[in-house]
């Protein structure tokens, strides 16, 4: 079966393959809180096991984003998003720490390898922006399926469902990508991969971008954690959880309208701020109302600016190395999320969590301010 990424055909398969690269991103509240709640794990445990599978993931998006021009594609995703499905089907089976640890990094390098050059293969296409947002709202559409049933499932069958849950998104994954994944980048698009050293624009976009997904992982794992716990009871909390993943279709849209009405800096700087404002709404009130306000909308900031920071590069860095490490991008600030979520939480409660977000955004502020290459971006067709 051929495709490219400018049919419907490969843009589906990226779809499925960019959902479940991007579980994490979906699942942290409720991969987190079950280690806690069904496995009896402490924060700081539950915490270290997503960044060991992130730390997997960080390593492999290095490891193939330079190498992506010489890999084949369709068997790379379709083989990484399988040993993905065999990792978490076999944390499903183990209950020892040190088992569960070395599978998450098992999966995370697996899932990353596929997911690296899902991204890789999008930032080839003639509009990444655009395609970046299609898959975007993909995701969305899958938070909400897997919000509304996942939780379910668990609570039916135990703890161990949840993995098994990754299991078969992986493998369903892998199926689809064996059978339809992209070969080549389109003919739109950048095929050259261009030598030299990265702009500096670059790397400042990509530390700006690992620092927002610090804050949306060490934020995201433990939001149904501080509802929980501030007895805003399961059901509350279950409907902010469904509820988050229906505003989360919004933002991905949204950028693909904006795309040439605003301009990427602006929406680049002013990301983390509001990134921080919720954080801060969401761990400094103890009433239901500003929590819910703040968790429903804080993965939609994530998603909505970094679209507009994926289409940046793609336009800064032809050559598909800067999109291709994308996973490590998010991934290298999610990976300490988790584990420095629950150490703050440990040594002095939710309301700090608050303040190591405010800190953190304003790295990445720091980070976009210095860098102008809207341009680029605002002339794509």
């Amino acid at each position: 079966m051929t495709s490219t990424s400018e049919s419907w055909g490969g843009r589906a398969t990226l779809m499925v393959a960019h959902c479940a690269g991007m579980v994490d991103l979906v699942a942290l509240p409720v991969w987190v809180g079950v280690l806690i709640s069904g496995y009896g794990l402490d924060p700081q445990q539950a915490g270290g096991l997503a960044t060991l599978f992130l730390i997997g993931a960080v390593s492999a998006s290095l490891f193939v984003a330079p190498r992506f021009a010489r890999l084949p594609k369709r068997a790379t995703a379709a083989g990484g998003f399988a040993f993905a499905a065999l990792a978490f089907g076999a944390v499903g089976m183990v209950d020892d720490y040190a088992a569960m640890a070395v599978l998450h990094v098992v999966a995370g390098l697996a899932a990353a390898t596929a997911l690296s050059v899902t991204h890789a293969t999008i930032g080839g296409s003639s509009n990444p922006h655009r395609l970046f947002a299609i898959v975007g709202f993909a995701l969305g559409i899958f938070g909400i399926l897997f919000m509304g049933g996942v939780p379910k499932i668990v609570a039916a069958v135990g703890a161990p469902a949840l993995f098994w849950s990754f299991a078969g998104i992986m493998a369903f994954a892998a199926c689809v990508a064996a059978l339809g994944f992209p070969e080549a980048r389109s003919a739109g698009g950048h095929a050259q991969r261009l030598p030299g050293k990265l702009p500096r624009a670059v790397w400042l976009a990509a530390i700006g971008v690992s620092c927002m997904a610090l804050v949306q992982a060490m934020m995201f794992s433990f939001l149904e954690r501080i509802g929980a716990d501030r007895g805003f009871g399961a059901a509350a909390v279950a409907g902010v959880l469904i509820a988050l993943g229906f505003v989360n279709l919004l933002p991905a849209p949204l950028a693909a309208l904006l795309q040439k009405r605003v301009n990427p800096r602006t929406v680049l700087v002013c990301g983390p701020i509001v990134q921080a404002l919720l954080a801060l709404l969401m761990t400094q009130s103890q009433a239901f109302i500003p929590y819910a306000a703040g968790a429903m909308f804080f993965a939609a900031v994530m998603i909505f600016t970094h679209t507009f920071a994926f289409g940046l590069l793609a336009a800064l860095d032809p050559s598909g190395r800067a999109v291709g490490a994308t996973p490590a991008m998010l991934m290298i600030g999610a990976a300490v999320g988790p584990i420095l979520g629950g150490t703050v939480v440990k040594l002095s409660g939710y309301q700090s969590l608050g303040f190591a977000a405010v800190v953190i955004a304003a790295c990445a502020v720091a980070c976009f301010l210095p860098a102008r290459p809207a341009d680029p971006v605002l002339s794509q067709s």
